[in-house]
């Protein structure tokens, strides 16, 4: 592997660390300290160039692929053990044409990276609810988030993607460019290539009314009841997603109650100022609000209000599904085991993915699940590794608990742990066939097997 790894040094321009060298720690950790892995390189990948050398240096050495946009993946899918790490996060510039409102955005760029740089032209791409998520694993998973109901899912928003395939050639998939690569990469995770800039409509969003509305948590029933009729009937503009929070300390937070569980309601409404108060209305009204921070801010400020509760280095651990809805008996389920949140940073939290992007067609994309309402994620974060077992255990008995009122065997790719692979199939749901032979199609060995994997048609 040395001759490897010198031929690398002496053929990118981006820096490549190893362990004999200054910050390989730094550099080989990832946003879920669970995973303490050590692969023989992280290359920091300047350009195409320098992907294509990595790809091709894994590729003739039969070593394990990573690759790392934001980081930020769960089952730590963006690093590896005695193998090579992509690191594409020297590659996050982001180019907005206003006249367009199109972005070209790195694909080491993070939701931030991108909310700088549009939020001044008033416009914004879809993207999810935390800023320091990478937009390429956000994207290729399909993409949920604050926007969701008024624009769709990320994916829906992306015009084109320059992709290094396994082959180490680069080529650009778009509706009139190899098409069935790009229906591959909206929703089929990184199985295809690498992606090192996308290319996004972006849609007019300025300064937003939102922020998050705390009510008891004895209310919770009510408020899950209210919450299931009204998002189904709101205005698209309106983004809210239902959760669980230990109140940490902020200045809007009542100092007697630092430390209860509340039950929230995180809203972003994305309309006329002037309507919000009507449209909020019904949500403030189910409800005493105990607590409450919703005020005109804009996009880029609700985005990374909650990046404190969730740092890099905390351990976490995940289970997700979608659901057609939203039964009484779910709701019982939610509170039974919502009441048992361990700590300020873990949750579940209930995104709606109805509106706009269920009037996308459910084979328009290889996001296979459209005809579902709503995708929670049981969250867990915690610091303290002698936690690992207890916490682990609330997030999988809380799934136990709300699976079978699903109405669904799948979940988002992007809220899955490790341990979730065989869930494969069902996760990329109607579209994993046709997926697979993509997969044999464009990468027939499966180099790109550190993720959530689909296996190529021709069985390798």
């Amino acid at each position: 592997m040395s001759d490897t790894i010198k031929a690398l040094t002496e053929t990118v321009r981006g820096r490549v660390i190893t362990a004999s060298d200054p910050g390989y720690d730094e550099a080989r950790a990832v946003y879920n300290a669970m995973h303490d892995r050590k692969p023989h390189a992280v290359v920091r990948c300047t350009d195409s160039a320098d992907v294509m050398a990595v790809i091709a240096a894994a590729r003739d050495s039969g070593v394990d692929l990573a690759v790392r946009g934001g980081g930020h993946s769960v089952p730590g899918f963006g690093t590896v053990d005695d193998g090579l790490v992509i690191d594409l996060s020297p590659m996050n510039g982001v180019r907005v044409d206003p006249a367009k409102k199109v972005a070209r955005v790195g694909g080491g760029a993070t939701l931030g990276d991108v909310d700088h740089a549009t939020y001044p032209f008033g416009l914004a791409a879809p993207g999810g609810v935390v800023s320091t998520t990478g937009v390429a694993g956000l994207t290729l998973g399909g993409g949920i988030g604050y926007l969701t109901r008024g624009v769709g899912l990320t994916i829906d928003s992306l015009l084109s993607a320059d992709v290094v395939l396994a082959d180490g050639r680069q080529v650009t998939a778009s509706d009139y460019q190899n098409e069935d690569l790009f229906w591959a990469l909206r929703g089929g995770g990184g199985n295809f290539g690498v992606v090192t800039s996308f290319e996004f409509q972006l849609h007019e969003v300025g300064d937003v009314v939102g922020g998050p509305l705390f009510y008891d948590f004895d209310d919770a029933t009510a408020v899950l009841e209210c919450y299931r009729s009204y998002i189904d009937e709101a205005p698209e503009q309106l983004g809210c997603f239902f959760g669980w929070q230990i109140a940490p300390p902020l200045p809007f937070i009542p100092e007697d109650r630092v430390g209860d569980l509340f039950c929230v309601l995180v809203t972003c409404w994305n309309g006329p100022h002037q309507e919000a108060e009507r449209v909020l209305r019904p949500l403030r009204d189910v409800a005493e609000v105990q607590a409450d921070q919703v005020e005109v801010s804009p996009f880029p400020a609700l985005q990374s209000a909650f990046d404190d509760l969730v740092p890099k280095g905390m351990r976490n651990y995940w289970k997700a599904d979608f659901a057609t809805g939203l039964t009484d008996e779910a709701i019982a389920a939610h509170v039974e085991h919502g009441e048992r949140t361990p700590n300020v940073s873990s949750s579940m939290h209930l995104h709606p993915i109805n509106g706009a992007a269920q009037r996308v067609g459910a084979d328009e994309t290889a996001f296979g699940h459209r005809d579902k309402s709503f995708a929670p994620v049981i969250v867990g974060i915690w610091p303290d590794p002698a936690d690992n077992e207890a916490n682990t255990k609330w997030v999988r008995d809380y799934y136990t608990a709300i699976h079978p009122h699903s109405g669904s065997e799948g979940g988002y790719i992007n809220f899955m742990s490790g341990d979730d692979d065989h869930r494969a199939a069902d996760n990329y749901g109607a579209n994993h066939e046709r997926l697979c032979s993509a997969k044999a199609a464009y990468d027939p060995d499966n180099l790109f097997h550190v993720n959530q994997n689909i296996a190529p048609a021709n069985g390798r």
